[in-house]
């Protein structure tokens, strides 16, 4: 017997299953310092490793990136017609809507399920952003996970994660200036990564504001 694509293992409910018993990370940060760092951490992400072999999509993505930073200092609530009119803005469309289909990333290795209630799923998931029982770095953390493994959108998720990630920080009024760290491969099963992922959140954001603090360039 054969084991196709229809038969794979489902990372999304491997995701939902580790989500809640994540051991996730304290962190003392604290804001100390207000302004802006001399570097765009997430605007050189997209330029530096889109830039060259796609100039149009960069240049959508970073519209896009304006648009969720803009959201984020007007206090917006992270929903799902959110994510989707930026990533109309990524993808150059005029409408958006959730996946029809499962999805496939990592080269076929990770199969993302759907159902009939997945974004009834996948929206409470994203308002869980602006909770309080979780430290900034770990919510932020969270919600990029939940963005990479409910994988919305037909295309461009991995850009959509990173934009809910700067929009949750932005939120609260954190900017970081480097955030080529963040790229390395995250597993649906992996619950030590994700709390791995927040513990590097809460060091760039440190690093980030100490340099600012003290007027040091990257």
């Amino acid at each position: 017997m054969t084991s196709g694509p229809e038969h794979q293992k489902d990372a999304l409910a491997d995701w939902l299953r580790i989500r809640a018993e994540i051991s996730w990370p304290r962190w003392n940060g604290e804001r100390q310092v207000t302004g802006l760092p001399a570097l765009d951490g997430f605007r050189d992400f997209f330029t530096t490793t889109r830039g060259d072999r796609d100039p149009e999509g960069t240049e959508r993505v970073l519209t896009a990136l304006e648009q969720a930073l803009a959201d984020a200092k007007q206090g917006r609530q992270l929903t799902f017609a959110l994510l989707a009119d930026w990533q109309r803005t990524v993808l150059n469309r005029d409408s958006v809507g959730f996946r029809a289909m499962p999805a496939f990333a990592k080269g076929g290795q990770e199969r993302y399920g759907l159902a009939l209630d997945t974004l009834a799923r996948f929206e409470p998931c994203l308002s869980e952003s602006t909770r309080s029982d979780l430290p900034l770095p770990s919510r932020a953390a969270r919600t990029y996970l939940d963005v990479l493994f409910f994988h919305p959108f037909e295309d461009g998720n991995a850009r959509a994660a990173m934009l809910a990630l700067a929009f949750v920080l932005a939120r609260d009024g954190v900017s970081l200036d480097q955030a080529h760290p963040l790229q390395v491969t995250r597993w649906a099963d992996d619950a030590d990564g994700a709390a791995d992922l927040a513990v590097l959140l809460g060091i760039l954001i440190t690093a980030a504001e100490r340099r600012l603090l003290n007027g040091s360039p990257l």
